[in-house]
């Protein structure tokens, strides 16, 4: 079999990296997302800063990241539903008018100097919201948009738009903030919905019946169902929800890292966060020119595997360049287990289901996080930042282990 994008051995090309651009919806929803995605993150780093300067409170900065990301994780099933059933378009459009809404009022509260942590808390739970709703719903929009011939280039060039974005995004951050205060981040990222916006009004997509309705809870159980009994589906899954609660959360304790392990300070931590961002975009152009879905499975196994040696040797690391090394590896290895899952489960779903299954990828991949993060921070308050990420690397390779076997053994494509 030769998949889009590679060549007849299967090796990486540069043409089929960039193969999905082709795609008239596809590129003027990435290129939206190009704009927009460096507004999100831009909006991430001054929040976060925001509350720190209102609060001084490192309690208060988790519970604002934790109310942002718990909704995925309760709300995401559910809201596949809705996506298996709505036209996804206009669901996503609806999603981003709302996150539009959600960054202006931001920017209008912190630029008035009205703002408080209580205003904070509360937009942040409603972003919370809306993204419940937007993940499922912008991943499937994905599989329809390119057809399985490009998705593995699709998956993998927004990938790479988030990874671009997240380093392009907080260094403008920074500098604004610095310059000006928090309230322009927000505004600009209010903007830069304009971008997906018009990109997604400018789209022609044919309207699609929709199927025979059987009821709400059916349809949300029928899905869980789906995922419970289909073992090529459920072992991926188990994969991304294991690398999530162990291996993402590192990010929680990276500050502590870069201050009081290896005494780099702020701009320590900046280029440690760098070089997550750049390996992880590395990661992103790989599999978008390696889309051959028959190498999905052992790539999830095998990047699941480096990625906890990679934090283990991060943990225990005291030399900053070894430390950056390790950081690059971890954020490759990341992007390889999500984005190569997303790939794969896009290929084999049946397009009925396709909105929960994106449902239960964004609970696993995103709503775990926060929950994750809790656990790292309790045993960092007992054990040190150091010990836990080396314990959690541990525990990311000890469980992609028989998940691996399982997964190979399981997820096979024709």
């Amino acid at each position: 079999m030769t998949s889009a994008g590679t060549s007849g051995n299967g090796r990486f090309t540069l043409s089929g990296a960039f193969r999905a651009l082709g795609n008239r919806n596809f590129r003027l929803f990435w290129s939206g997302q190009v704009v927009s995605l460096t507004g999100t993150w831009m909006q991430m780093v001054a929040q976060s800063w925001l509350v720190y300067r209102l609060t001084d409170s490192a309690l208060l900065l988790g519970l604002t990241s934790f109310l942002q990301r718990a909704p995925m994780f309760f709300l995401s099933i559910p809201a596949g539903v809705v996506a298996d059933r709505l036209p996804k378009r206009s669901l996503v459009i609806g999603t981003q008018l709302l996150a539009m809404l959600q960054a202006g009022v931001m920017a209008w509260l912190t630029l008035s100097g009205r703002i408080t942590i209580t205003e904070v808390l509360v937009l942040s739970t409603l972003l919370g919201l809306i993204y419940s709703l937007d993940m499922p719903s912008r991943q499937a929009f994905i599989g329809e948009m390119v057809g399985p011939s490009d998705l593995g280039s699709a998956i993998a060039l927004n990938s790479t738009a988030v990874n671009a974005a997240r380093i392009v995004g907080p260094a403008l951050a920074g500098v604004l903030v610095a310059a000006i205060g928090e309230g322009l981040c927000f505004l600009v990222n209010c903007l830069s919905y304009l971008a997906v916006l018009a990109g997604l009004l400018m789209m022609r997509v044919p309207r699609a019946a929709p199927g025979p309705w059987s009821g709400f809870r059916r349809e949300m159980f029928a899905g869980l169902r789906y995922v419970r009994d289909t073992k090529c589906v459920l072992y991926p899954l188990l994969a991304v929800a294991a690398v999530s609660f162990f291996g993402m959360p590192y990010v929680v304790l990276m500050p502590i890292m870069a201050q009081d392990v290896l005494m780099r300070g702020s701009q320590g931590l900046g280029l440690l966060m760098a070089a997550a961002g750049v390996g992880a975009l590395i990661g992103a152009f790989v599999l978008a020119g390696q889309p051959d879905a028959r190498r999905l499975p052992r790539m999830i196994a095998l990047a699941a595997l480096l990625m906890g040696f990679g934090l283990t040797g991060f943990g225990l690391s005291r030399s900053f360049a070894l430390s950056m090394a390790m950081m690059l590896g971890v954020g490759m290895c990341l992007m390889m287990v999500t984005a190569s899952t997303n790939t794969y489960l896009q290929s084999v779903v049946p397009d009925k289901l396709r909105g929960r299954l994106m449902s239960a990828y964004a609970m696993v991949f995103l709503g775990v996080v926060p929950f994750g993060g809790l656990a790292a921070g309790t045993s960092a308050h007992l054990i040190g930042a150091p010990l836990t990420i080396a314990i959690c690397g541990g525990l990311t390779m000890l469980l992609s282990l028989p998940l691996g076997r399982a997964i190979q053994r399981h997820c096979r494509l024709a």
